[in-house]
């Protein structure tokens, strides 16, 4: 007896050191990220917060460093952001819907779902080439602001509704019976229990889709996004600039001064980023509670 306790006491021991060595490493993994990370964002800070100034929002790009600024940009990425969100959150969920809630488990949609699902992680340089194929050149629509908003969307729309269907699929069976069984048609049921129940999961991954496309480059050098533009796009035919092309184009100069301006606009759009983040949390956090 004496010798089985021993051997449990020595085995106790050994998983007590393993859990402690693993716990020390993914520690160590955590940690050694974080500071890579705050080594990125603090080199970042220190060489575009000098040209953090009001006319970084009321300047024109131009290819004097002193004079440029990121005012078409700007405005340029929120136009996309604006007009992509509700045409892909529309697009997306209702697809999303239709596929889990309506579409039953065939052949074909299985095979719908799994060409959704890798779709989801294609190269986005391919939805550009699509998009210059279909939008630009095949509707005519030209190099403008609405052949980037389509463009965007394509990108966007395998993401969402993959994180669409997962979200409807976390909703308890249960909660659809209950509305069946109180005599809900299919479409109160999904409208009115399902998908409320739903819809934190849905946001966030709504919210996360916007953000990878306002960090997207080549799709939209693909399909002729402009840099150094001096003007603001006034109608969806106009042609539109973007801040990460801007700062892709900044970046490519040998100048010091350009690099310190990519460097601003690099903040700029991780603030966005950041503030589009506490709008997920935001939205998620009040959907659930009215849940």
């Amino acid at each position: 007896m004496e010798r089985l306790n021993l051997g449990d006491s020595k085995r106790i021991n050994r998983r007590r050191i393993s859990d402690q060595t693993l716990h020390m490493i993914f520690l160590a993994c955590t940690s050694i990220g974080i500071l890579v990370l705050m080594a990125l964002i603090g080199t970042i800070v220190m060489d575009g917060i000098q040209r953090l100034s009001p006319d970084l929002f009321t300047n024109y790009p131009s290819r004097i460093a002193d004079r440029a600024g990121l005012k078409s940009p700007i405005v340029g990425t929120i136009y996309l952001l604006l007009l992509m969100a509700p045409l892909s959150f529309i697009l997306g969920v209702g697809a999303a819907i239709f596929l889990e809630e309506y579409a039953g488990r065939s052949r074909w949609v299985r095979l719908i779902q799994l060409n959704i699902s890798t779709l989801a992680g294609v190269p986005s340089i391919i939805y550009g080439i699509l998009g210059l194929a279909i939008f630009v050149r095949g509707m005519n629509l030209g190099r403008s602001l609405l052949s980037g908003v389509l463009t965007m969307t394509l990108l966007v729309l395998p993401i969402i509704i993959v994180a669409a269907q997962e979200a409807l699929r976390a909703v308890p069976k249960n909660r659809r019976d209950a509305s069946y069984a109180l005599g809900a048609t299919k479409w109160q049921t999904v409208s009115r229990s399902v998908l409320p129940s739903a819809m934190p999961g849905i946001m966030t991954g709504v919210i996360l889709a916007l953000s990878r496309a306002i960090g997207e480059t080549a799709p939209l050098i693909m399909i002729g996004a402009l840099t150094y533009v001096a003007f603001l796009p006034e109608n969806l035919l106009d042609s539109f600039t973007v801040m990460p092309i801007q700062i892709f184009n900044w970046i490519s100069r040998p100048s010091e001064a350009f690099h310190e301006l990519a460097a601003s606009g690099i903040i700029l759009l991780l603030i966005m980023l950041f503030i589009m983040n506490i709008a997920a949390v935001w939205i998620r956090n009040k959907y659930s509670k009215n849940i």
